[in-house]
């Protein structure tokens, strides 16, 4: 097979291509939750992605044909990898090769599939992709990444979505919740009561922030209730609880400290509290080794004490021998992203929190050791690791009742002229905490 120039084509270059496609955008989504990583350098990691999806693209239907459509049926980075190329290739075959294999995609797949729809440009999208929300055969799944692709783009409208808040799947009814999240559309209290009382924890927590979104003070009751009685797992309830900032709700996140269960979750949500009391908190169980390093993030998320050098066990100290092979059968062994914190040396931030303390109000917020307001918030979700700018963003969400939303699981360009069209809004829109000025 030739080039349209009459060259042969160069198999083993579009190969390449492909597998270093899937290996860097790995890279970089794993990137997106790391510890250790900012904007700028995720943004370098894109980089590399974008010119091998652009090789692809440059192949021609000849490379889809051979490579790309048979790797829609792969593993899931070689899945997205291919699926970028051809939804962004000039024919349109490859956008229609791309849902045509949505109906056998089994779950991760699907997953796959339905990330390079939320990467590209909504340029990019076939024109056809909303008609499937029409088929009465439908897989759950097949709805759920349409209504998330189009909540993401922008895309989201009320004859679309709405139907889909009574849908008997939490899978399908969350993804229009968040879709309708997304778009600021109008909804019924009653109907997103129904979601609320769910018992799914994924639909309850869809109609959480679409309820905090939309200003019903019933979001933010549902939320409390959740965090009064919490299970391991109600991450999303907890972190809400700490961004409120209030006394009486870090108070009760520091009681569930004592359940051992709790303590990821719990010092995750009081890393964005920013209160003196929390970080107290921290600087105590930095003496804990399960939870140390999650401690030191945590403590270093409110005072700006920075866990390296003389504050931190070096790599090569830390303990890393393997568990009892009895425990070790049944560990996880998958990386996760608080897998790369510093352990901090509990001794020496003491100290240093002893004589900066005093510096520090008990009744202000703090976001990196300086007080929080709207253009801290901007900053930090241009500066902050990858991994805590998730949370400042939906802060932001929901600050603004969803005014500015700033996309952190996309591509460094869409992020970077949200973050420019923030710091063109008013800062008055967005000062005001979250749980005021709730209505109903």
């Amino acid at each position: 097979m030739a080039e349209p120039s009459g060259r042969p084509l160069r198999w083993d270059i579009y190969e390449t291509h492909l597998e270093e496609a899937a290996f860097r955008w790995s890279q970089w989504e794993t990137a997106l939750d790391a510890p250790d990583f900012v904007l700028e350098e995720v943004a370098e990691q894109e980089e590399h992605v974008a010119a091998h999806v652009d090789g692809l693209v440059l192949g021609g239907e000849p490379v889809a044909e051979r490579l790309l459509v048979p790797a829609l049926a792969d593993e899931p980075e070689r899945i997205v990898a291919a699926a970028l190329a051809l939804l962004q290739a000039e024919a349109p075959s490859g956008p229609a090769a791309v849902l045509a294999a949505l109906p056998a995609a089994e779950p991760p797949a699907l997953a796959a599939l339905r990330r390079a729809f939320e990467l590209v440009p909504a340029a990019a999208l076939p024109a056809s992709l909303p008609a499937l929300l029409k088929h009465e055969d439908a897989a759950p799944g097949r709805l759920a990444l349409v209504l998330d692709t189009l909540g993401v783009h922008g895309l989201a409208t009320a004859p679309l979505c709405l139907p889909f808040l009574a849908h008997p799947e939490p899978l399908v009814a969350a993804a229009a919740l968040r879709a309708a999240s997304r778009a600021r559309l109008p909804l019924e209290p009653a109907m997103l009561q129904l979601a609320l009382d769910s018992a799914e924890p994924t639909l309850r927590d869809a109609a959480i922030v679409t309820g905090l979104m939309g200003g019903h003070r019933g979001a933010w009751s549902a939320c409390q209730a959740v965090a009064r009685a919490p299970a391991p797992g109600d991450r999303l309830p907890l972190l809400l609880l700490g961004m409120s900032g209030d006394e009486r709700d870090v108070k009760q996140l520091l009681e569930l400290l004592s359940t051992e269960a709790l303590r990821p979750d719990v010092l995750w949500a009081l890393g964005f509290s920013g209160r003196v009391a929390a970080a107290d908190a921290c600087v105590e169980l930095m003496r804990h080794k399960p939870v140390a390093a999650l401690a030191g993030e945590a403590f270093s998320a409110i005072t700006g004490l920075r866990i390296a050098e003389e504050y931190a066990v070096p790599r090569e100290e830390e303990d890393e021998a393997l568990p009892p092979l009895e425990e070790d059968l049944a560990a996880d062994l998958t990386p996760k992203p608080e897998d790369a914190l510093p352990k901090p040396r509990p001794e020496s931030v003491a100290a240093w929190w002893q004589q900066e303390r005093q510096r520090l109000d008990a009744k202000q917020r703090y976001l990196a050791g300086q007080p929080f307001t709207p253009l801290a918030l901007l900053d930090a979700l241009a500066s902050a690791p990858m991994r805590r700018r998730h949370a400042l963003a939906l802060e932001l969400a929901l600050r603004s009742r969803g005014a500015i939303q700033v996309p952190t699981r996309a591509f460094a360009m869409p992020q970077l002229d949200a973050l420019k069209a923030a710091r063109s809004v008013q800062a008055s829109s967005f000062s005001r905490p979250f749980a005021e000025g709730l209505r109903g």
